[in-house]
């Protein structure tokens, strides 16, 4: 029995809308799924109750630009790496100098320049002094003379006689602190080239149609 094979049209030709498919195809996949990984990361960052601000600083973008290719390839990264990368990971925080991590209860209030406030920027903005209080367990302290508003924040006593002052803790100090593990942004990515062939040949078999 002979068989025999026929090409029909210009083999040439045929190649190369093949070639410009598969580049079309892999462009197409490579975008789809630094695409979905994106919106992944974002879902896991808000679930996490990190706050919609810090999902929007993860971005995708693809590459080469502007053209179709065999090498496409797909970038995912957050404008804010350090922030996402320490709930990613869970880090043990130290001091820089080696002394205390300073921790501002509710009673501190909050930096006007936002984020945490410092011991330094709260006694300037209140004209208290704080106080180190030592405990052999749990934290240590620096507490003012002072009393709390409605807001719950310390401040400066009014009272000539002394009514109302308390001791406020304002600041929590410890030695060291684990951030908990809030993100596991390996296992989507692991899934994001999971599903690269199968896009692949879906958009490949797609733009044939």
């Amino acid at each position: 029995m002979k068989r025999g094979v026929n090409i029909v049209g210009d083999i040439a030709r045929i190649m190369e809308a093949e070639a410009r498919a598969g580049e079309k195809a892999v462009t197409t996949a490579m975008r789809d799924a630094g695409t979905g990984l994106k919106s992944a990361w974002r879902a896991q960052i808000t679930g996490a109750g990190l706050g919609a601000r810090l999902a929007r600083t993860i971005r995708s973008d693809a590459y080469p630009k502007g053209r179709p290719s065999l090498n496409a390839a797909a970038l995912v990264w957050s404008k804010a790496p350090v922030i996402v990368g320490a709930h990613d990971t869970g880090p043990l925080i130290r001091s820089k100098d080696g002394f205390w991590l300073t921790i501002p209860t509710a009673a501190a209030g909050k930096s006007t320049r936002g984020g945490r406030i410092t011991p330094g920027e709260w006694e300037r903005r209140t004209g208290l002094r704080l106080r180190f209080v030592y405990r052999r367990t749990g934290p240590s302290l620096l507490v003012a003379e002072g009393r709390l508003n409605t807001k719950g924040r310390a401040v400066a006593s009014r009272s000539k006689t002394g009514r109302g002052l308390t001791t406020v803790p304002i600041f929590l100090l410890v030695r060291q602190v684990r951030l908990p593990k809030r993100l596991d942004l390996a296992w989507d990515a692991e899934r994001a080239v999971d599903s690269v062939p199968g896009l692949i040949v879906a958009n490949w078999v797609d733009g044939r149609l």
